[in-house]
């Protein structure tokens, strides 16, 4: 980037903290987002994959906008990606109604989409929107790739088009993506959606990260960018160590998802592990395994 997007930085997509009963724990997702704030990271994901809101109702979802603005002054940007583009157009009035920075959006997904049809939902998408908006390519999940070429292309039509989510595991991709939106715009942020390709993306020009991590160790992914902004090369290469190997996170147990809510709640106390996602519970070994990675030696 010659212009430092006002989206660059370490994001963190919060969990949606629940009940012992399933059901949304607004109390401890306040506790959450104190924390991330206090943490300095630099912008809050509402909702996103980690966020569960592929198991929340439109109503929850609703009510989740409404209410967690107000829990944190960092800027805060929800995820309104639907299958039905009516729900993603409320949602998005809702999180411009509610000062929300931006909103996030997938394309499609269950039926394969084509080039053509991406470019044309994405339109569809961006002449709808009052706000700023950022895609959110997550192939593996979705069933289809915005290509680096797509991307561009939408972002030299849409001006509030302010960056995307490039969840794939492949740093071409991304740094191909960093070169082909660098080429029509300067302010436009690609993010990556690994957590550790976040030194990576900064050393390819990207804008920063959207870290599942950082919903434990947010001063970690802080640290990188300050030693980033230093120049500081052996910080970096000690801090990617770690990451490398907190990155456990995502293998331990049947569902990530649960896993990352059980490592908050063990750590910090104020919500429980208990996500939607059928049969995640972790076992007596696997929660022996968390506390030796994220409680005694993280």
């Amino acid at each position: 980037m010659t212009v430092q997007s006002q989206f660059a930085g370490v994001w963190c997509p919060s969990i949606t903290p629940m009940d012992n009963d399933g059901n949304v724990d607004l109390s401890g997702l306040k506790h959450h987002l104190k924390r991330l704030t206090d943490a300095k990271i630099d912008v809050i994901l509402l909702m996103g994959s980690i966020g569960e809101f592929a198991s929340l109702s439109l109503e929850e979802r609703l009510m989740l906008i409404r209410e967690a603005r107000a829990m944190s002054s960092l800027k805060m940007v929800a995820n309104v990606s639907s299958t039905c583009m009516s729900d993603v157009l409320q949602m998005a009035q809702e999180a411009d109604n509610a000062g929300y920075d931006a909103v996030m959006v997938l394309p499609p997904y269950y039926y394969g989409q084509t080039t053509k049809q991406l470019l044309s939902y994405f339109r569809k998408l961006g002449g709808a929107l009052r706000g700023k908006w950022f895609a959110y390519n997550f192939p593996a999940r979705t069933g289809c790739d915005l290509t680096p070429d797509l991307v561009a292309t939408l972002a030299a039509e849409f001006p509030n088009f302010a960056g995307i989510k490039d969840t794939v595991d492949c740093q071409s991709h991304t740094r191909s993506m960093i070169q082909a939106t660098r080429a029509v715009r300067d302010d436009f942020a690609v993010l990556s959606g690994y957590d550790e390709y976040y030194i990576p993306n900064l050393m390819a020009g990207g804008a920063g990260i959207i870290s599942g991590l950082n919903n434990v160790m947010p001063e970690l992914f802080v640290d990188a960018r300050e030693a980033f902004k230093q120049g500081d090369l052996h910080t970096l290469r000690e801090i990617q160590d770690k990451i490398g190997t907190y990155m456990s996170i995502y293998a331990i147990g049947e569902d990530f998802v649960t896993t990352i809510k059980t490592v908050v709640s063990r750590k910090f106390g104020y919500c429980t592990g208990v996500s939607r996602n059928a049969g995640g519970e972790l076992n007596e070994s696997d929660c022996r395994t968390i506390d030796e990675v994220f409680l005694t030696k993280g």
